[in-house]
């Protein structure tokens, strides 16, 4: 019971994003995942309620070895703008936009369309002053813009990761990761436009983070084209970030500590952790895992 154990899990997708401090204009995304991130995949898996109590969920040590850091990507994205058929939540909503559909004329020769055809010539826009709402965590928004709202989100592309969750009770893991490969909601890689690829859940194995991510090989690549050499999974050297269970001086921490989850956004506390260089065992266990 007192002996650590790992859950080694793995985080790989055609898109990835991690995002630390990012807001509706602007979407960043960290260099790899997040505690809190990854946390709330797990208690989304797990089924857990928005507003419940992470309990020991939040307790677990968490690591994370960058078998493939993938490469940033921005994505120019656009909210709103063009024309959209009317609804009736629209004109029940807004009376400015009531008034212009009651009084258009439909175009000579015509005959009226029925309702939730017709559309408005540059009226419809994107949400301005965007909040969520206290009850069901949906975006609102308290005033409609006339133009498209522009902004930017980070992504990184082609990215594998191997995470560690240590822990000293393994059913606690266990259960983590039977619930990762039947969750009981969605799962993305940080968010909703990035699902995960293949197998989640690698299994529980004895011992701490940086032994569990010494002895297993990198997680292998996509199959390779004809004639191309493999990309070699053991006796390389990668970049591990193991969390510290005190702080540490002279270490700066990182606000992504999840205390509870909520509609608001939820609420992060510190925590500390340090930068290791893995050197792969030449004797790492491999992988038999759907990519």
């Amino acid at each position: 019971m007192n002996d650590p154990h790992v859950l080694l899990v793995r985080l790989a997708g055609p898109l990835q994003s991690w995002g630390l401090t990012g807001r509706f204009a602007r979407r960043d995304t960290h260099s790899r995942p997040t505690k809190s991130g990854v946390i709330g995949l797990c208690a989304a898996a797990l089924g857990l309620a928005r507003e419940e109590p992470l309990g020991e969920l939040a307790e677990v040590l968490f690591g994370v070895r960058a078998d493939r850091p993938g490469t940033p990507l921005r994505d120019y994205h656009t909210v709103g703008g063009g024309t959209y058929p009317l609804r009736p939540r629209d004109l029940l909503t807004d009376h400015q936009r009531a008034v212009k559909a009651a009084t258009a004329s439909a175009p000579e020769g015509s005959e009226p369309g029925p309702f939730g055809h017709g559309e408005l010539e540059a009226w419809y826009g994107s949400p301005k002053y965007v909040t969520a709402d206290p009850t069901s965590g949906a975006l609102v928004s308290g005033e409609v813009r006339r133009h498209a709202l522009i902004t930017e989100r980070w992504y990184l592309a082609d990215a594998a990761f191997l995470v560690g969750l240590e822990y000293p009770d393994a059913a606690l893991l266990e259960r983590i990761a039977h619930a990762l490969e039947h969750p009981k909601r969605m799962l993305w890689l940080g968010r909703k436009a990035c699902p995960p690829s293949g197998d989640l859940a690698l299994g529980v194995v004895p011992g701490t983070l940086r032994e569990a991510f010494e002895t297993h090989a990198l997680l292998p690549e996509e199959p390779c084209y004809e004639g191309e050499p493999p990309a070699p999974v053991t006796g390389v050297r990668t970049w591990a970030w193991i969390e510290s269970s005190r702080p540490l001086p002279g270490i700066g921490p990182l606000s992504d500590q999840p205390v509870r989850f909520g509609a608001d956004g939820g609420v992060h506390s510190l925590r500390w952790e340090t930068r290791h260089r893995i050197t792969i065992a030449s004797h790492a266990r491999g992988w038999d895992i759907i990519l």
